[in-house]
């Protein structure tokens, strides 16, 4: 019986999933999950992305999920963009049934780019696709660099992986190449990307590659 129930909410999920898909690109909006656990930067990192999209006269919203709180929702609006909070409760990620009603209460003919900021766990969003184009994994070196060995799930199902606080990496002795090493052996297409989000330091690199694609 629990087997059926899963089955059936994740069949659901993706359907929706779908759903939201078709009217993102009915809207020629790029959507990217953006997850990481609390702390890799993935508030920063968006924040910084913005910026260079508002500097190369693009539009951007956001979707702020979180357990409680809206924190990193009032960040982005000081940005002056479209953004929707989302607080999940008891649940440990967001899903496309709650992006779906977010998606209700923008104006996306007036977006080109939408980040999703996915609650801070890389465990429970595994299983749950948002119909977004891309999804993007962001984690810090001060995580350890057996961030991917312990949660392989997550990172054989991204497309792309963040590597954030780059600038710290030597003081606290952390190896970004067995990092990288672990995401290659695990998803050997996947694209890796350092950034040090504070600073900006990589974050260019980054956004050309998720909405120009490979150059």
């Amino acid at each position: 019986m629990d087997i059926q129930m899963e089955s059936d909410i994740l069949g659901v999920n993706r359907r929706i999933a779908k759903e939201n898909r078709s009217v993102l690109e009915s809207h020629e909006v790029k959507a990217y999950d953006i997850l990481g656990s609390i702390g890799s930067g993935k508030t920063t990192l968006i924040e910084r992305m913005i910026d260079l999209l508002s500097e190369r006269g693009m539009r951007a919203g956001t979707i702020a999920g979180d357990v409680a709180g809206d924190d990193d929702y009032k960040r982005f609006l000081r940005l002056g963009v479209q953004a929707i909070n989302v607080n999940t409760g008891k649940e440990c990620h967001l899903d496309a049934h709650l992006i779906n009603h977010a998606l209700e209460s923008l104006d996306l003919s007036k977006l080109e780019i939408l980040f999703i900021e996915n609650v801070g766990n890389l465990v429970c969003p595994v299983d749950f696709p948002l119909g977004t184009e891309k999804r993007v994994v962001v984690i810090s070196v001060t995580e350890g660099d057996d961030m991917v060995r312990k949660h392989p799930l997550i990172f054989a199902q991204t497309d792309f992986v963040v590597l954030n606080k780059i600038d710290l990496a030597e003081l606290i002795e952390v190896d970004p190449a067995v990092i990288l090493e672990d995401f290659k052996r695990l998803s050997p297409h996947g694209k890796f990307f350092m950034t040090d989000a504070k600073h900006g330091t990589g974050v260019e690199e980054l956004l050309s590659a998720l909405i120009e694609g490979d150059r």
